[in-house]
Order: structure tokens, then C-alpha cells, then sequence
């Protein structure tokens, strides 16, 4: 029977090859930094999510090996049985304080915390009203429940409240944005959402996985940047970007939404617990997070200074301020090519095309951290110059 399958597969992987989507995947033999090893030699990373370079940040190392001595290795159960330790329980109160929301809940990544979410909260009596640029968990999540599905174009307000006043006859009604959009860099416009929810008597989730950490004065994502901290209902986000970059995920929201997802989420009740080394080094991410405004400066003006010089050199780059910083190309084909010709310069980013971005708008995702410095910030535009006059050569 695999036969005939091998040969259809082949055939489809083939296509993806020559239409210049296949995402090969490269092998680097260091710890996650601003300079890694791969196999061509040592490169500038600007493509991972390690937004304040915390990734192997000595204390948050320290932290992990202490973890490993005190609490073992990995937990072998799920939480309701016999998962859970006091780790993970002070990690829950630590992030709910942090976040100013009244409880959390950990999963074992971000895609399972949205995948556990919308099944668990909404039935076929409810709504739900999706941002048409949302994280693929979102969309996922959302196909999981029975809850009729809305969705408005990205940002749009006027579009958000049509769909509002269309699903009025719903028991409950629920808005999921993310706060950045993490192929665009754009950040949702939270104030704007919350009039609506409240005109609407609709609740708001966010999706924060690219701004807890470093947006905000104190880095607690796009509810404080736009001070609306307690309007937002569900927060869920990722312990593997900004927080460490190890893996984990987490829902910070009302208590009887947390209370419920305990009870009903089958990504939570089916899943062995966060390993407690995560948690010990998420705790300590935590504590530096406190004294992190060096930091957060650093990544700001290192995003500034990419993105000015990048437009200044003529190329094409998303507006805004966030440290995703996407470079247009277009053409998946040639994004692809030109990411190539960067490794060979010595920096290493990925080419984005579909199904990740829209046909047609392929991009070169550059991801700025506090852990560039101003010299690797110019090597990098450098090295998008040449490899552009490579390109037309």
C-alpha cells in the first residue's frame, strides 16, 4: 500500500521544492546566541526569538543545573495524577503577578495552551471573533470548539464591531487577537478591542508570546504598553522566546477561566507536566526580568538602528517599532535564494512563503535581540547590501 502512497508523497514534496517552499532545516552545533556554529562556520543569528538573550544567560544556566539536583529531570505523569510540584505551582503565581491576572495555568507549549482554550470555554451556543492574521494555534484552537467562528480583517475596528453586532444573539462571545503579529511585527490595537468588548459585552484574549518579556515598561507585553491590563480577560503566551526560550506555555486569566481549564482542557489534562528545569530557569527569568530595562533599551536600539539603516539602503521593510523587522521580497524563490546568500556572509536568517505568509509575500523575517551588538547590527545590513548586489549580478 506505501508504495503508491511514497510515490505521491515524493511528487508533493517535489512541487514544494520547485515552487520554492521547502524549509530546510539547519543544524547549528552551539547554545542559542547573537553568534552561533553551523556547519559553514560561526554566523550572526537574526532569526530566533531569543529577544533579550536570555537563552544561555549564565544565571538562567545555573538556575536549570540547580533545578535538575533538586527536582530531577521530568515529572513522568500529567498534572492531575501525580505532576504537579511546588515549582510549578510558585512559577503559576509568579507569572499570574507578573501578567496582573488572578491565575495562571502551565501547559507544555503556547500551541497547546491555544489549542485548550476555545474547546473548553465555548460551545455551539457561543461566538468566536478572530483576528484574520492570528498564530496558526489560534486558528487550530478555534476549529477545535463548536463555537460559531467570526473573522475580522487585521485590525480593523469597523469590520471587528460588524462581526460584534452580527453574533449578538450568542451566549458568550469571545475576541482572540494576538498582540504581535509575529510575520508582520504589527501590534494589535488593544484599547480600541476593549471599547468594542465592552460595548459588545464580549470578553478579549491575547495571544502575547512576542512581547511578554521586553514590551511595556516592564516588559509585561502589549496590555501594559497600552494600559489595559485589567480589561483583557485570558493572556496566553510562551516560555521560549523572550522567557528563556526553552519550551512551555501558559494561560493568565480570570480564576474560574483557569479554574475550568484545569477541569476540562484535554491539552492540559493529557499532557505530562512542564518539565520542573523549565520552571526553576522560567522562575529565575522572572527575577531578571525586574532589573531587565538595560536590556530592553538595548534590544530597542538595536531594532531602531536595523531598521533605519535597512530603509536607508533601500529595501522594502514593514513599518513599526518591534524587534520582528520584516524585510519584503516577494517572490518566495528569490527569498529563499537571498537568504542563502546571507549565510554565506556570515548572517543567518530564514525566508518566510507560504502557507506561513500570503502568496506572493514572501519575506525575510530579521529578528533583533539585546544580545546583538551595534557592530553585528551593521554586519547584518552589510550583508543584506552585497547579497541584494549578488542577486542582480
Amino acid at each position: 500500500m506505501f508504495a503508491s502512497v511514497r510515490d505521491e508523497l515524493r511528487t508533493t514534496l517535489d512541487e514544494i521544492r520547485d515552487a520554492g517552499l521547502f524549509k530546510p532545516e539547519r543544524v547549528i552545533g552551539t547554545p542559542q546566541s547573537a553568534t552561533v556554529s553551523v556547519p559553514s562556520g560561526d554566523v550572526l543569528n537574526f532569526c530566533a526569538n531569543n529577544y533579550l538573550g536570555l537563552a544561555d544567560h549564565p544565571e538562567v544556566i545555573a538556575a536549570a543545573k540547580e533545578a535538575l539536583d533538586r527536582w530531577g529531570y521530568g515529572m513522568a505523569s500529567v498534572r492531575f495524577i501525580c505532576g504537579t510540584q511546588e515549582i510549578h505551582k510558585e512559577l503559576e503565581q509568579r507569572l499570574s503577578a507578573f501578567l496582573g491576572q488572578e491565575d495562571t495555568i502551565l501547559y507544555s507549549s503556547c500551541f497547546d495552551a491555544n489549542g485548550g482554550v476555545f474547546e473548553t470555554l465555548l460551545g455551539p451556543e457561543d461566538a468566536v471573533i478572530s483576528d484574520a492574521l492570528n498564530h496558526a494555534s489560534i486558528i487550530d484552537g478555534i476549529r477545535l470548539s463548536k463555537a460559531r467562528r467570526h473573522r475580522y480583517a487585521n485590525r480593523d475596528m469597523a469590520d471587528l464591531e460588524k462581526q460584534l453586532k452580527e453574533t449578538q444573539d450568542a451566549r458568550r462571545r469571545l475576541i482572540v487577537t494576538d498582540g504581535v503579529f509575529s510575520m508582520d511585527g504589527y501590534v494589535a490595537p488593544l484599547p480600541e478591542i476593549c471599547d468594542l468588548a465592552d460595548r459588545y459585552d464580549a470578553m478579549v484574549m491575547v495571544d502575547d508570546s512576542h512581547a511578554v518579556g521586553f514590551v511595556g515598561p516592564g516588559g509585561r507585553g502589549t496590555p501594559e504598553l497600552h494600559g489595559v491590563m485589567d480589561r483583557v480577560d485570558i493572556i496566553t503566551g510562551t516560555l521560549g522566546k523572550a522567557l528563556g526560550g526553552a519550551s512551555g506555555g501558559y494561560v493568565a486569566a480570570r480564576a474560574e477561566i483557569v479554574a475550568l481549564l484545569r477541569q476540562r482542557s484535554r491539552p492540559y489534562l493529557f499532557s505530562n507536566s512542564l518539565a520542573p528545569v523549565i520552571a526553576a530557569a522560567s522562575l529565575k527569568v522572572l527575577d531578571l526580568l525586574e532589573s531587565a530595562g538595560d536590556l530592553r533599551e538595548k534590544l530597542d536600539a538595536n531594532t531602531k538602528l536595523f531598521r533605519t539603516r535597512m530603509a536607508e539602503a533601500g529595501f522594502e521593510i514593514l513599518p513599526g517599532e518591534h524587534a520582528i523587522a520584516p524585510v519584503m521580497i516577494g517572490d518566495a524563490a528569490e527569498a529563499a535564494r537571498l537568504a542563502e546568500l546571507l549565510l554565506e556572509r556570515g548572517v543567518y536568517v530564514i525566508g518566510f512563503s507560504y502557507p506561513v505568509v500570503p502568496m506572493g509575500q514572501a519575506r525575510i523575517r530579521v529578528q533583533l535581540s539585546a544580545a546583538h551588538s551595534t557592530r553585528d547590527v551593521e554586519r547584518a545590513v552589510a550583508a543584506f547590501v552585497d547579497a541584494r548586489a549578488a542577486m542582480a549580478g
